[in-house]
């Protein structure tokens, strides 16, 4: 249980005790919100339920909030977790922690190491994270790197969170984005007419080039044509530059597996029809999806006996919850495919599954080169790959940088900024404060044996008994605070997908070492604080490499 959790809990059991002794009337206790607090003077937490519940209570809220921190204050005598708990008009509780329990935390850091910050808030349930999933009609674009940084790095912290995680793409190798490939290579070799759909650029007339032979022994099958492509486009121009991501998908699924005879397609339409949600008109099959929320029915079977692409994603989707039995299924799309989302959810709601379903929408990304926006079109053939972007900047910096904004926010990638090699940087502003624990580290071991320190091999502090209770100069309580926070980032991230917390965390984590390294000499040739401020180090070095390991980003030794 996080520090926020702690709180929450006492604040609740403080209202509960209350209630019991009939200085609170009864009633249901609302959501108890505990927030960091944003200035140091209202302490290091806050809550203000006690507003929430003057109403329900019949109580004015600063008697309210007295009766609750003094129930808390009872509940916590000598434990050192609070240094004092403070009431302030309207009816604000701020907690002041205490520095023992701060203490207590780099105690903890160091017994667990990698693990710290770990949970079982998943119970290792199934989820899977399908994200990317690209049509295979051309190379991946800035665009798709957005979403695959914030989906591997989504499906990171829901592992260290206790989740059986499941990465997938999906391939869409049966539609008409693929057939419309087909076409477009058949049109670059003036086997028919060119189109404005049809997509462009030097790729595509590489690709017809490359399979003129079989482009020409199929010239009337432009499906035919577009898989053989799109299969060569998976192999060539998407998988490649996912591995130089740093990404591995556990499944790679093709939506083809699901057509034909007696696949998975017609399976999930027979039971649609079975449930009497499937009506005929004008030729054309029904789904009737505004009997679960959609604005109007959607045709799944055109009159030329064709699915539409509707179809395919029900089953799909079926065959995640249905079949393979997820518990939690998590889609990451792209901005285009906002409308989608009620349609689909309308058509789990047939089969109890929409509430498993959650759906990230990620927002476009302007790639930006001093000051001047570099344009991107897959279909008009002029867009940045994901790859030229890495060739330029690194897979460190690029998942740093997508990470950075929300991705329910249009972003601009600074491109001037990504590329450069100094601390103005962010990523390397945080990658330099590793090393420099590090490089502390490395000189502790040589300078503390030859004042006749003996520490152990196995790490520069061990033969030292660190004294932690020393540890309380401003900047160091301030580093401390700052570590106290990383479990609590990690769950806010496992439960509410925020993935950006994580790089603002690792920059702010990165400020405070910096300023403990300014304000207090660790070093020296007092032994004790020697000794308990390599602990802290040693400590921050377990949580910053912890936080950039989530992000996928190397924590460097040196640099």
């Amino acid at each position: 249980m996080n520090t926020q959790q702690q709180i929450t809990s006492l604040v609740k059991k403080a209202i509960q005790r209350s209630q019991k002794t009939g200085e609170l009337s009864k009633f249901e206790i609302p959501k108890i919100e505990v927030e960091k607090s944003a200035e140091k003077i209202y302490g290091d937490y806050a809550t203000s339920v006690a507003l929430k519940l003057t109403k329900i209570a019949k109580k004015g809220p600063h008697d309210i909030s007295y009766l609750i921190s003094n129930q808390i204050l009872a509940m916590t005598r000598g434990k050192h977790l609070f240094e004092k708990i403070e009431v302030v008009h309207p009816g604000f509780i701020n907690f002041f922690l205490d520095q023992h329990y701060l203490q207590k935390n780099v105690q903890e850091i160091l017994k667990t190491g990698s693990k710290y910050g770990s949970s079982n808030i998943g119970r290792n349930k199934k989820i899977q994270i399908e994200f990317i999933s690209a049509n295979p009609t051309g190379p991946l674009t800035v665009a798709n790197g957005r979403g695959g940084f914030f989906g591997d790095t989504l499906a990171n912290v829901l592992e260290k969170s206790g989740f059986k995680v499941i990465r997938e793409y999906y391939i869409n190798d049966a539609g008409r984005q693929v057939r419309l490939l087909g076409e477009s290579a058949m049109a670059s070799l003036g086997l028919i007419s060119k189109s404005e759909d049809h997509y462009q650029g030097d790729y595509v007339n590489e690709l017809a080039k490359k399979h003129k032979k079989f482009i020409l022994a199929n010239k009337n099958d432009s499906l035919k044509t577009g898989k053989r492509l799109a299969g060569d486009i998976l192999k060539t121009m998407i998988k490649p530059p996912i591995k130089k991501m740093g990404i591995k998908f556990d499944v790679w699924f093709s939506e083809s597996s699901l057509h034909g005879k007696g696949k998975l397609i017609e399976k999930v339409f027979a039971h649609l029809k079975k449930k009497k949600l499937i009506y005929e008109k004008e030729g054309a099959e029904w789904f009737k999806s505004t009997s679960f929320g959609d604005d109007k029915d959607r045709v799944l079977k055109t009159s030329e006996g064709e699915w539409t692409y509707a179809m395919p994603d029900i089953a799909y989707h079926y065959n995640k919850f249905a079949v393979r039995k997820f518990n939690k299924v998590i889609n990451i799309w792209g901005a285009d495919h906002h409308g989608y989302v009620p349609r689909l959810k309308a058509a789990l709601s047939a089969f109890d599954f929409a509430k498993k379903l959650d759906v990230v929408i990620v927002q476009l990304v302007r790639l930006m080169e001093k000051g001047q926006e570099v344009r991107m079109s897959k279909r008009k053939g002029t867009y940045v790959t994901i790859d030229d972007l890495l060739d330029e900047v690194g897979p460190d910096v690029a998942r740093f940088f997508f990470l950075m904004s929300s991705v329910q926010s249009h972003m601009d990638f600074d491109l001037t900024l990504a590329k450069e090699k100094s601390e103005k940087n962010p990523v390397f502003y945080v990658q330099y404060a590793h090393a420099r624990i590090c490089s502390i580290l490395k000189k502790a071991n040589i300078r503390l044996k030859a004042i006749s320190y003996k520490p152990s091999s196995r790490a520069q502090t061990e033969g030292l008994k660190a004294d932690l209770s020393l540890l309380t100069h401003h900047s160091e309580l301030e580093l401390m605070k700052e570590l106290l926070r990383f479990s609590e980032i990690v769950q806010d991230v496992a439960e509410n997908y925020t993935v950006n917390h994580l790089p603002t965390y690792a920059l702010e984590l990165a400020a405070k070492f910096h300023a403990f390294y300014r304000d207090c000499r660790v070093i020296s040739e007092d032994k004790e604080i020697t000794a308990s401020r390599l602990a802290l180090v040693r400590a921050t070095k377990i949580v910053l490499a912890n936080t950039l390991e989530l992000m996928g980003i190397k924590a460097p030794e040196r640099m």
